[in-house]
C-alpha cells in the first residue's frame, strides 16, 4: 500500500469517526428520539360530526386508524397529520368519509420522517352499516363496542386487530403484518395475509372461514362455522377446539398441522413438508397417504371421510373419548 493511499484512508476514517462524534452528540441532546429529526411539520385537527350517517369509509396513505367510544354520544374524527397532507373528512349519502388530500410540491417529497400520522374516531357505541378501510401503512384497531353490516380493511402494510362484529361479511386483507380476530360473530369471514401471522380465537360465523397465508403462523381457537378453509405455503397452522358443520379443509406447502379437539362432517388436510397430528372428537373414514413419513390413525369405519396426505411428514390422529 503507497503513502497516498494511506492518506486517503485516514482521512476517510477521521471522517466518519467526527460524523459518529457529531451523529451521537446531537442524539444525546434530543434524548435519542428520532422522531425530533423529521424534517414534516405535523398539526391535531379535530372534525366534529353533527349530520347522522350510517357508514363509514376511510381513505389514506400512511395513518394508524383506531376507533374510540365516544363518551359524549357525539361523532368526532381526530388527525394527528402532516400540514400538507390533511383528511378530507364529509358526510355525504348517510357515509361519513375521511379521504386523504395530498397538496405537497414535489420537493416536499424529499426529507426525514420518523412520525406516523394518526387518525382517531370517536363514535357513539351501537350499530353502524359498512365499515370500509383501505391504508397503505399503518395500524387498524377496531373495538368490541361497535356492530357492522360489513367490515372491509385492505391494506399494505400493518398490523389489524378486529373485535368488533358483523351481520354479514368480514373481509381484512394486508400484505405484510398481523391479523387478530377475537370475540365476534359474523355471516362470513375472509382473512388473508402476505407475510404474518393470524389468530382467531372465539368466533361464530353462520356461513364459511376463509383463512389464506403465504407465509406465518396460524391459531384458530374456540372456532364454529359452516366450513373451514385455510391455504397457505410456508407456516404452522393450530386449530384448538375449531367445530366445522360441514368441511373443514387445510392445505399448506411447507407446515405442520396440528388438530386439538377439532371436528367437521368431513376433513380434507395436505401438506407437502410437515406433520400432521391431533385429536378429533367424533370417528372418521380415514383415508391416508404419506411418501416418507409413519401414519397412526384410528381404524375406525364410521362417520364422515377424514383425508390425509403427505409428502414429507408423519399422521398421527387420534380420537378424543
Amino acid at each position: 500500500m503507497n503513502k497516498k493511499t494511506k492518506i486517503l484512508l485516514i482521512t476517510a476514517f477521521s471522517l466518519v469517526l467526527i460524523g459518529c462524534i457529531i451523529f451521537g452528540g446531537v442524539m444525546t441532546m434530543l434524548n435519542f428520539d428520532f422522531t425530533k429529526l423529521s424534517t414534516a411539520k405535523y398539526e391535531t385537527n379535530d372534525y366534529e360530526i353533527v349530520e347522522d350517517f350510517k357508514n363509514i369509509s376511510l381513505v389514506t396513505d400512511t395513518a394508524d386508524i383506531l376507533f374510540v367510544p365516544s363518551e359524549n354520544s357525539k361523532a368526532m374524527v381526530v388527525c394527528y397529520e402532516q400540514k400538507n397532507m390533511k383528511h378530507l373528512v364529509t358526510v355525504h349519502n348517510s357515509t361519513l368519509t375521511v379521504e386523504l388530500v395530498d397538496t405537497r410540491k414535489w420537493y416536499e417529497y424529499i426529507g426525514i420522517n420518523f412520525t406516523t400520522p394518526r387518525i382517531t374516531v370517536y363514535l357513539p357505541q351501537g350499530e353502524y352499516g359498512i365499515l370500509s378501510v383501505k391504508t397503505d401503512t399503518g395500524d387498524t384497531e377496531i373495538p368490541k363496542d361497535f356492530r357492522f353490516e360489513s367490515i372491509d380493511v385492505l391494506q399494505s402494510t400493518g398490523d389489524v386487530k378486529n373485535f368488533a362484529s358483523a351481520s354479514d361479511a368480514i373481509k381484512i386483507k394486508t400484505s405484510t403484518g398481523s391479523i387478530s380476530a377475537e370475540s365476534i360473530s359474523a355471516n362470513t369471514l375472509d382473512l388473508s395475509v402476505s407475510t404474518g401471522g393470524i389468530a382467531v380465537s372465539k368466533v361464530v360465523c353462520e356461513g364459511d372461514i376463509n383463512i389464506g397465508v403465504s407465509t406465518g403462523k396460524t391459531k384458530l381457537t374456540d372456532v364454529q362455522c359452516n366450513n373451514l378453509a385455510s391455504n397457505g405455503n410456508t407456516g404452522d397452522i393450530l386449530l384448538n377446539s375449531v367445530i366445522a358443520t360441514e368441511k373443514l379443509s387445510v392445505v399448506r406447502s411447507t407446515g405442520d398441522v396440528k388438530l386439538e379437539q377439532c371436528d367437521a362432517g368431513e376433513l380434507f388436510i395436505e401438506t407437502d413438508t410437515g406433520d400432521v397430528k391431533g385429536t378429533l372428537l367424533t370417528s372418521k373414514v380415514f383415508i391416508v397417504q404419506t411418501d416418507t413419513g409413519k401414519v397412526n390413525v384410528p381404524k375406525t369405519v364410521t362417520g364422515g371421510k377424514c383425508e390425509i396426505n403427505t409428502d414429507t411428514g408423519n399422521i398421527k390422529i387420534s380420537i378424543s373419548e
